[in-house]
């Protein structure tokens, strides 16, 4: 189930909230825990043991954490054993079908994300940051809460404790939550998939055949379709929080108006920058011990980074691409961005599309055909050069608000509309996002595939 489905939005939400706010509060957890099963339920059904996945994840979270708050004895075998759990199992369906291909298997939903938070929960409770949580319902409803369980964000056990345990609600809240949820919806089916048809479409032609204007079109619309696609959950999963009395964590701080590559990776899926700062690259050294640890350390991190999104070579070259762009600031570029602002823009309106290209096209020989499209030095601008001009045709309209919703200005005019005013243009975008579900259009997450 996805939240972009007349499913979720018409079927499963009302009848969740209906049962969840005429419970009594003391006992929200148990519903929120039971419609979450539901939820991943449905999700996986062609493969209903993952749900058994995720049930003893949470046992082993729950056990471990428990055993490490019984004293200093055995506390790293427990951390350790607890971990490995999850990385046994993360590694083993994310990469053996780069192994075993003939094997097929199936990414559980979501195991990237509830694997993460659990490794948080059991780092956190070993370094003393929280305690051990003595109700199983508690842990299981942090690591399970269907808002956030699929593709994020990812959340620490401190940053909802509190709520867990009691936690406000009003019209307000609700309504705010709401507000976050529509908008969210309307970033992902009314901007994000017919931005990402575009791109579709050049993979079907085959890369070698389009023109170069045509090329640049593609991957500037993949560029938005990931941010839209990606920051319309993250808006929607907060703003079911927000429904429900949780404050989750901000995933997206308009990263395409970023000055360099380092800034821009503070902005962009800021949860799982934050989880692999916390959990790996402070517990390495940070940048604490020299230079050449620091090197070292980075180079660790963004080897991780791009083998957690995928197995295969061009999620690495995704990573070191990044990763050269960030040392080559650290030595000179980062302060002569941020000193020029319109160079520092220009510099990342060039690069953050062509390090789409590698987390794009997984194959590497593709690679190379699309970027030799992109930088035609043979000369050769494609076989059909107005190619570009029927598809700018029938997408145009599309560019347009893209651009201008990357940017804060939107947002800041939408705060001060009349509250009258944002409630029609809630139901316009509702109304339009249920046509366009309704009609079936093409509904991917990209983050699902993570």
């Amino acid at each position: 189930m996805v939240f972009s489905s007349l499913q979720f939005i018409y079927i499963f939400l009302p009848v969740f909230f209906m049962v969840y706010f005429l419970t009594p509060a003391k006992d929200r957890n148990v519903i929120l825990y039971l419609g979450s099963l539901v939820f991943y339920t449905v999700g996986v059904i062609e493969c209903p043991w993952y749900l058994l996945l995720l049930l003893s994840s949470v046992l082993v979270d729950f056990a471990a954490g428990l055993a490490m708050g019984k004293g200093k004895k055995r506390r790293t075998f427990f951390l350790i054993a607890g971990v490995g759990y999850h990385l046994v199992f993360l590694i083993f369906f994310k990469y053996m079908n780069q192994f075993i291909p003939e094997n097929n298997w199936l990414l559980p939903a979501g195991i990237s994300f509830y694997s993460f938070q659990g490794i948080s929960y059991l780092a956190d409770v070993y370094r003393k940051k929280c305690k051990p949580e003595p109700s199983f319902l508690k842990v299981a409803t942090y690591i399970s809460m269907f808002p956030q369980l699929i593709a994020g964000p990812i959340v620490t056990y401190d940053e909802v404790a509190d709520h867990l345990d009691k936690r406000r609600h009003s019209k307000r809240r609700f309504l705010k939550g709401m507000e976050f949820f529509i908008g969210g919806l309307a970033l992902k089916v009314l901007l994000a998939n017919p931005m990402g048809s575009l791109f579709t479409e050049l993979g079907t032609i085959g890369y070698e055949s389009v023109s170069t204007p045509l090329a640049w079109m593609g991957i500037l619309a993949f560029t938005f379709q990931i941010y839209f696609d990606f920051f319309g959950y993250s808006l929607m999963a907060i703003g079911l929080g927000y429904c429900m009395g949780f404050k989750l964590p901000k995933n997206f701080n308009h990263p395409y108006m970023s000055k360099t590559m380092t800034e821009f990776w503070r902005r962009w899926h800021i949860t799982l920058g934050r989880w692999f700062r916390e959990y790996v690259y402070i517990p390495m050294g940070g940048n604490r011990k020299g230079g050449f640890r620091t090197l070292i350390n980075l180079a660790v991190v963004w080897f991780l980074t791009g083998i957690w999104h995928g197995s295969s070579v061009n999620f690495l070259m995704w990573a070191g691409f990044i990763l050269i762009f960030i040392l080559l600031e650290k030595l000179f570029l980062r302060k002569i961005m941020e000193k020029f602002s319109l160079l520092g823009h220009l510099y990342m309106f060039l690069l953050i599309p062509l390090s789409w290209v590698f987390f794009a096209i997984t194959d590497f020989s593709s690679i190379l055909v699309f970027m030799g499209r992109l930088f035609p030095f043979d000369g050769n601008f494609g076989v059909y050069p107005g190619d570009y001009l029927e598809y700018l045709g029938s997408y145009w309209y599309l560019f347009i608000p893209a651009f201008f919703l990357a940017t804060p200005l939107p947002y800041k005019l939408y705060g001060k509309c009349p509250v009258a005013l944002k409630v029609v243009g809630m139901l316009v975008l509702l109304g339009g996002a249920t046509y366009c579900m309704f009609r079936g259009m093409n509904d991917p997450f990209l983050y699902f595939r993570f």
